[in-house]
């Protein structure tokens, strides 16, 4: 079997709830990173470059805010006439209530899509999800996975003891053979983690599904089948059948679905901690129509990256702006991250804080605050959501939220 017999579902559909302002007007996978990419890039161009060629999206949350971007694959070379990309959004009426509507959980949206699979006849699948960055060669992965004989092959990575506990945690055995997983422990026993990248075999796939449901469903409300997440029950009852392997991942890997994680994944990129660009393997983005940025006189620009459209006059330290950024004379961005056509008035100040498209940050205004410790917690980053106006002289401190559209 060649990889472009294997279909790719890239899970994308969630609401991102831990990113709170962020994401109440978008999908998750649409928040930018490094300024020109969406965290939804990185994925679709890991399979682009496996020679995965049937890549199916699935949308639920917020779909308008990420479909125009998505462009039906063209941006990642996935149109196609036979096959390619596939927009995959929740349907009524389809079937029985468990594979109806919306999914309960990354687990239950494979369980929702099991006849779609079926029919598309692909004896491999590898599920992703949307909202992390990664630049590994998938290839050498689903090579791997083929030649194994396993149902199911986890993609793994290294992190802090402190992050585990927001993962499922992997425990291995001889020849990578997964024994044990926990789903955010509070106290992690290892640091190894599931990317949420995984090959499975369709078959034992949705047997499996299907076994779950029949279990599970009689004590779950409504059309939820019961099985959740795949750390909840999907990805348990393979190990307990010794029919999964761990695969760690080769280069920088981050989830970036809460603010913490999502500012100290920018941190890692301006330090040069984030390898993202191979010259046979870029990544892939819908480009912003933008005029080259400009530097002022006077301006000071450090350890930081501008996105096209940029046009900085005053001071910007260790900071990512998106595309038509203006930072006026006198202003002074630090340790933050600025979305699109973000203005930052003079003498006004924003540090260690996220600011959303189209907001304006008032003359002398005060947004964020230095966090406490070297690793940016949840509650340290300011998020301001999106068309918000911080008026002249606001201050709004650390750690703060304001919905989209907010005027203070």
């Amino acid at each position: 079997m060649s990889r472009r017999d294997v279909l790719a579902l890239v899970q994308a559909g969630g609401s991102g709830g831990r990113m709170d302002v962020l994401t109440r007007e978008r999908a998750k996978p649409a928040l930018p990173f490094g300024g020109v990419h969406r965290l939804i890039d990185f994925t679709l161009t890991a399979l682009v470059h496996a020679g995965v060629r049937d890549v199916w999206v699935s949308l639920e949350y917020q779909v308008a805010s990420i479909d125009e971007y998505l462009s039906g694959g063209r941006p990642w070379d996935l149109d196609s006439s036979r096959g390619g990309f596939r927009r995959v959004v929740p349907q009524t009426g389809s079937g029985p209530a468990t594979e109806d509507k919306f999914a309960h959980g990354n687990g239950d949206l494979l369980l929702r899509l099991a006849r779609d699979i079926e029919a598309h006849g692909a004896e491999t699948i590898l599920v992703s999800s949307a909202d992390h960055v990664f630049a590994t060669d998938l290839g050498p992965v689903i090579d791997g996975h083929l030649e194994s004989g396993v149902a199911a092959t986890v993609v793994t990575s290294e992190v802090t003891r402190r992050d585990a506990a927001q993962n499922v945690v992997v425990t291995t055995g001889r020849r990578g053979i997964v024994t044990a997983v926990d789903e955010k422990p509070s106290r992690p026993s290892t640091g190894t983690v599931a990317t949420e990248i995984f090959v499975y075999q369709t078959e034992p796939l949705l047997e499996t599904l299907r076994s779950l449901r029949a279990e599970l469903s009689a004590d779950a409300e409504g059309d939820d089948s019961g099985i959740g997440d795949f750390g909840e029950h999907l990805l348990p009852r393979l190990v307990a059948d010794r029919q999964v392997r761990a695969v760690p991942l080769d280069g920088y890997w981050r989830d970036l679905g809460r603010p913490g994680s999502y500012l100290q994944g920018h941190r890692d990129l301006l330090r040069g901690k984030v390898q993202i660009h191979y010259p046979d393997r870029p990544i892939l983005s819908k480009w912003p129509d933008r005029p080259a940025g400009r530097v002022r006189a006077g301006a000071r620009v450090e350890d930081s990256t501008l996105a096209p459209g940029c046009d900085v006059a005053g001071t910007v330290v260790g900071s990512v702006l998106g595309p038509g950024v203006v930072v006026e004379a006198g202003a002074h961005v630090e340790d933050s991250v600025l979305f699109e056509d973000v203005v930052v008035r003079k003498g006004a100040r924003v540090v260690t804080a996220v600011i959303d498209d189209h907001c304006e940050i008032g003359l002398r205004a005060r947004v964020g605050a230095e966090p406490r410790g070297r690793i940016a917690k949840d509650d340290d980053v300011a998020l301001v959501g999106m068309d918000s106006r911080v008026g002249r002289d606001a201050e709004i401190p650390a750690g703060a939220r304001l919905e989209p559209g907010t005027t203070v």
